[in-house]
């Protein structure tokens, strides 16, 4: 074999993958491939993601067993930015205050009764109500009615990410750790992975190679490889598209709404941009788009081969979970947001939760900005798997890592780390130095995918 193992994708997932085997790792010849220019472009380049390190802080669809393992899980990539050197830290990681808004006695109610939870995890968390709101975002209180009952969660130390520059630190990193040991080729597109033997040949624009173990980290495209090689044939995939609005700076932090746990991220949040100085980011907004990359139509084909449209227990499943009522109202009301011209009037309502006295020639959209959340689809049983995906076959792991995937990169590394070293058969991965070095407290690699409370 050319490799012992090969990484695909360069996104967040692959390049802590890669970083994990060349600092905790012995094994002896590892490749990363990358089909862009550069590491982290797609999904965890800044434009395309809402830019948070999701702690579960203000996450209120996560349940608290989910919260405990979300935050030591995604404060390993603090851990890990804070070895840097300090001028490159100040481009990944910025500290920036944090708020979940309950508006209405039925989301105070739910915020009173998570927080007692909550504070023992989160010690800096807390309860705040309209004066104190005033004080740490006036906007948000400013034109409300007197009486309007309201609550929030308020954390002064939360965090934003650029995970695009967290991806490729990462490649950097895992190159000076690697020494040679570790080779990484941009610009270089998988076409194909069969079986070889023991191990694999992967076919790219540029060659083939083959390798003992493969691990793909493309997102939505690793369903797409995981069924040519006849695993996941039951996965289907909803196309989710994201899309922001952009208002001058009202907030001095993120401002999110409480989330219906089975729109997991829909209710609309507003956050300082990381990309454009004094604008705020709204959204997001969703529809539909069959791509597995947003803003590139060439991406159909690979949407339709891994989608398995073809088969009628697709269609049966797309339609008992899109009509379901609250997400097809919800899929209604993003149509008109997004429509020409008028769309920010029917936005407005949203954002207005949050900052009453925002006007819709405030509102501007934000072309660009927004990525692709491609939502597997248990095809068997007709459900929506929110969250990540894994599908492991022999010495071949395929990872789909829909947000929040990329604030728990380090975590899933950790993971697949151990599952490469059982391919192996040997113990050449040093799990224990690894938690030492990233770790806040003790933490399972347990695979814990099909639970509810599992971290991404």
């Amino acid at each position: 074999m050319d490799y012992d193992v090969v990484i695909v994708g360069g996104g967040a997932s692959g390049a802590a993958l890669l970083y994990t085997l060349a600092r905790y790792s012995s094994i002896p010849r590892i490749l990363l491939i990358e089909k862009e220019k550069e590491a982290g472009c797609v999904n965890s380049h800044a434009k395309n993601n809402s830019q948070t390190l999701h702690v579960g802080d203000i996450e209120t669809n996560y349940a608290f067993d989910k919260v405990r393992q979300v935050h030591t899980a995604s404060m390993m990539v603090v851990r890990y930015v804070e070895t840097l050197p300090q001028e490159r830290q100040e481009h990944i990681l910025f500290p920036l205050q944090k708020m979940v808004l309950g508006v209405g006695e039925r989301e105070v109610a739910q915020l009173e009764e998570r927080f007692g939870e909550l504070h023992k995890i989160f010690p800096t968390l807390h309860k705040l109500r309209g004066p104190e709101i005033a004080e740490v975002e006036p906007k948000v209180m400013e034109g409300r009615r007197p009486n309007e009952l309201m609550l929030a969660l308020y954390n002064p130390e939360g965090y934003a990410v650029n995970f695009g520059l967290l991806a490729q630190s990462l490649v950097d990193e895992g190159v000076r750790l690697g020494g040679p040991r570790v080779t990484v080729e941009f610009e270089r597109e998988v076409l194909k992975v069969e079986k070889e033997g023991e191990g694999y040949q992967i076919t790219t624009n540029q060659g083939s190679v083959t390798t003992r173990v493969a691990v793909f980290d493309t997102d939505a495209y690793s369903l797409g490889f995981a069924k040519s090689m006849g695993l996941g044939l039951h996965f289907s995939l909803i196309p989710v598209a994201g899309s922001f609005y952009f208002s001058p700076q009202l907030l001095a932090g993120k401002v999110y709404r409480v989330q219906d746990p089975r729109m997991p991220f829909a209710a609309a949040h507003g956050d300082p941009d990381l990309t454009r100085t004094g604008q705020t980011r709204w959204g997001p907004t969703a529809r539909f788009y069959p791509v597995l990359e947003a803003r590139k139509l060439s991406t159909a084909p690979a949407y339709f081969r891994s989608s398995g449209l073809l088969r009628s227990a697709t269609w049966v499943s797309f339609f008992s979970i899109l009509l379901e009522p609250i997400r097809a109202w919800y899929l209604i009301k993003n149509f008109f947001y997004d429509l020409p011209l008028v769309g920010k009037y029917f936005f407005l309502p949203e954002v207005k939760r949050i900052v009453p006295t925002l006007k819709a020639r405030d509102l501007a959209v934000a072309r660009g900005y927004g990525g692709m959340r491609l939502q597997r689809v248990d095809t068997t049983t007709r459900e929506l798997l929110l969250g990540e995906g894994k599908i492991i076959g022999e010495n071949i792991i395929f990872n789909m890592t829909p947000s929040p995937g990329a604030s728990v990169c380090l975590y899933n590394a950790m993971r697949d780390a151990g599952t490469v070293a059982e391919f192996f058969g040997q113990d050449v991965f040093e799990k224990e130095r690894m938690t030492k070095d990233l770790c806040t407290e003790p933490v399972s690699v347990e695979d814990v995918s099909l639970r509810d409370t599992y971290p991404s």
